[in-house]
């Protein structure tokens, strides 16, 4: 009695039709559902109606792609997108549920068990209303706003997924409610706003468009589901405010610095950084030493740039969580911790809920520091979660801090794609590092390097980068006279307790626990199975060690080479490529306050660098270190270093990924593109991770908000702090130990503190033994 009460009270509140079979639904779109949810006190809220849904959609979409000339388009997918609603069939699926509830929640979520498609109808629509030539384009979109871009056909193995399979099975669009099709029919979004070159044009536009799509869909969803959280979205200052808190801060830093020559060359830098900024849109490189202000200077252009070219925001992009933790933690000093967003962790690529999708990230906010993983998977990625926020890097600076560590092996993908966003979505880039890697356009041995055009160097002229550099010479770099003799672990351990405060830097995670296990109790490990908070914790014990003068001595894997701002007058290093080399050295007297200059010890470990990319740039380092002796790390060496590197490797396009996604290259009379193989191939990190959270101090207490309450944006982003990522055969082992649970659906987290040591971090190894790291 009570269900049937309930279902009757609700039907006569919203005036919506109970039917227990098909039949066509009356031609009132008002009365079409398009998500239901329920009030904090159970109740049912009034639902959202299919039109209300798809107008905010598209007038959200039709803003976002604006920004790239392509409003109209954004409008009219979005109208399309979830027209499938509009059926009998997807109308009665919402209102029926068995039970004590009248409506299904979940009954959008396309894919999951028992429900209803309607993407697809929407896809068919669009190609039978506008044509193959733009309705194919639009169908890609809409079709995948649940489940992802698709192929086009089955021919790259996803099978069913495809979108030609995919139209061959839907139903027909006669039952579609009239109104909504109108709708759709009024609309006209002309011609593409240029016309496609070959490459990754049209397939980086297409999935531009569907960043706007989904991320309108996700927050009109979100400002139905949950009107409170999405009003907190969006409340940022303007970049002119941030522009004065910087030029704020940076003025009390200089009156409080020492007037010393390493902080006259960042004064320096940073002056030349803001005149810069005024130089029009485009590429730029940024080459300042090590310990030379790259972080302030580079926030310094970013802001400048951005409030000249009336531009929306800045994205850092590094290589390591741990160096984000760090940047992070400068901006939000600079500019106020509510206008950074941090954000390193694939948490929010979990789209099997509406919480879940809701809590990912669209990048909205001044200040985006993220990761070179994040920031390039995102720009070839086929999920909706991880698309969402691409349209917020079109109108923006992206400053690639370490840019050297991008793999060579997706290199052409990734300076293409960096050159069309330069292009077409007005992005402006800064290439920020030490050791600046060749991405120019150039000739690589008998073939053209299809590099970035037009590469603007910040400081000037080479004579000009040359004298910074003199200016922060802190160091002295000593290369072992045998570069085939190698040094034992235990020979390095004895050499390393002979000083009070040094630096050791490996190439690997076994290397570095072998090493720690050796050393003095005291002795700090640093690696990436250290959570993000964990790691921060350490480098700032480290680093008031340094200040005090006290005894510190750290082994670590290369994750401190890039931006980490230590300072040792001793730095060991095993060998490795010449970039590695000279970013371990900028750790080394990097303050300039040693009476003489720092020692920077280059050793030959027991093993080699690992195979791949890292044994190849170590053995390229052994032709131009032999070749020059006197001076092996100067900058002017890094151009060859790279181009000799890049010639070694197979291909710059490893796994096809231009091929996948070029109609040109596929069929284009089909517009056939392959998204979804495209985005499962590229994959910056060799092996697949999973992204584990660890109950290291606050995470416990996370955790359990997870377990209780679900996924939520705002727990999400801390909970980011208090991951690990693993590779499989890790995550197996610990999932067969029963180390690992399932907190919430595709998260995972440790059962148990006692597998996550405070000094090393997670402990991955079925049966490891502590003590043996205990001296």
């Amino acid at each position: 009695m009570k269900a049937c009460a309930l279902l009757c009270e609700v039907t006569r509140k919203c005036a919506l039709p109970i039917r227990k079979g098909g039949g066509n639904i009356r031609n009132v779109s008002e009365e079409l559902i398009a998500h239901v949810t329920r009030n904090a006190d159970g109740s049912w809220r009034t639902p959202q109606t299919l039109e209300e849904h798809l107008e905010k959609t598209a007038q959200k979409a039709e803003l976002f792609a604006s920004k790239f000339d392509s409003g109209v388009w954004g409008k009219t997918i979005s109208w399309a997108h979830d027209v499938g609603k509009g059926r009998p069939a997807w109308q009665n699926s919402i209102r029926f549920r068995t039970g004590f509830n009248a409506f299904d929640e979940e009954a959008g979520l396309e894919g999951m068990p028992g429900k209803i498609p309607h993407a697809i109808q929407g896809a068919m629509l669009a190609e039978q209303i506008f044509g193959k030539q733009r309705g194919r384009i639009m169908a890609y979109c809409i079709a995948g706003h649940h489940a992802g871009l698709p192929d086009w056909s089955s021919a790259a193995g996803t099978g069913k997924a495809s979108l030609e399979y995919q139209e061959s099975q839907a139903p027909g669009l006669d039952d579609i409610d009239p109104s909504i099709v109108d709708g759709l029919s009024s609309l006209e979004p002309g011609m593409p706003p240029w016309k496609f070159a070959n490459g990754l044009d049209m397939p980086l536009w297409i999935r531009m468009l569907f960043s706007c799509l989904v991320d309108a869909d996700f927050l009109d969803t979100e400002s139905y589901m949950d009107h409170d959280k999405a009003s907190l979205r969006g409340e940022y200052a303007p970049l002119g405010l941030l522009l004065e808190r910087f030029n704020e801060y940076n003025l009390k830093l200089d009156r409080d610095s020492d007037n010393t020559t390493v902080n006259e060359i960042r004064r320096k830098v940073r002056s030349k950084c803001i005149q810069m900024a005024a130089e029009d849109q485009g590429i730029f490189s940024l080459t300042v030493p090590t310990g030379g202000g790259k972080t302030l200077s580079s926030l310094a252009f970013g802001l400048n740039h951005a409030i000249k070219h009336s531009l929306d925001r800045i994205i850092y992009v590094i290589p390591y969580t741990s160096i984000i933790e760090q940047n992070a933690e400068v901006f939000r000093a600079v500019v106020g911790s509510e206008q950074v967003v941090e954000h390193h962790s694939n948490l929010d690529e979990k789209d099997s809920t509406y919480p879940s999708r809701l809590a990912a990230e669209n990048w909205d906010a001044p200040i985006i520091v993220t990761t070179a993983v994040q920031f390039f998977e995102s720009l070839f990625a086929s999920r909706p979660g991880r698309c969402r926020k691409l349209h917020n890097i079109a109108r923006s600076v992206v400053v690639l801090d370490e840019a050297q560590l991008l793999p060579a092996k997706f290199l052409q993908p990734i300076l293409d794609t960096m050159q069309l966003l330069s292009d077409r979505y007005r992005v402006s880039f800064v290439i920020s590092t030490a050791t600046q890697p060749a991405f120019g356009q150039r000739m690589i041995g008998d073939s053209k390097f299809r590099g970035l055009k037009n590469i603007r160097e910040i400081m000037g002229s080479p004579e000009e980068v040359d004298q910074i550099y003199r200016g922060l010479e802190r160091y002295q770099v000593y290369f072992p006279p045998d570069l085939q003799v190698k040094s034992e672990w235990e020979d390095i351990a004895r050499e390393l307790k002979q000083y009070e405060q040094v630096l050791c830097v490996v190439s690997d995670r076994k290397s570095c626990r072998e090493l720690y296990s050796l050393m003095p109790t005291g002795t700090y490990h640093l690696s990436a199975l250290m959570c993000g908070q964990h790691r921060s914790e350490v480098i700032t014990q480290i680093k008031q060690k340094i200040r005090d003068g006290s005894p510190v001595r750290v082994i670590s894997t290369q994750l401190v080479e890039a931006g980490v701002d230590l300072d040792f007058p001793i730095v060991y290093r095993a060998f490795a490529g010449l970039d590695s080399i000279a970013q371990a050295a900028g750790r080394c007297n990097r303050e300039g306050k040693l009476p003489q200059p720092g020692r920077v010890v280059v050793f030959i470990p027991p093993r080699p660098a690992p195979m791949g990319i890292l044994r190849k740039a170590a053995e390229t380092t052994v032709n131009i270190v032999n070749g020059n002796r006197e001076d092996p790390v100067h900058h002017s060496l890094f151009g060859r270093f790279f181009s000799e590197l890049y010639w070694k490797i197979n291909s710059l396009d490893e796994n096809n990924i231009i091929k996948l996604l070029d109609p040109k290259q596929n069929d284009i009379k089909e517009c056939s593109m392959y998204f979804r193989t495209a985005a499962a191939r590229f994959r910056l990190i060799d092996e697949s991770t999973h992204a584990i959270v660890v109950p290291y101090h606050d995470g416990a207490a996370l955790i359990d908000s997870l377990k209780t309450n679900g996924p939520d944006w705002r727990l999400l982003r801390k909970l980011q702090r208090y991951t690990v990522n693993i590779y499989d055969q890790e995550f197996d082992q610990m999932m067969k130990r029963d180390a690992l649970f399932e907190a919430s659906p595709g998260v995972f987290a440790l059962m148990s503190d006692a597998d996550y040591h405070p000094d090393i971090g997670l402990m991955v190894e079925p049966y490891f033994d502590p003590d043996r790291f205990i001296l």
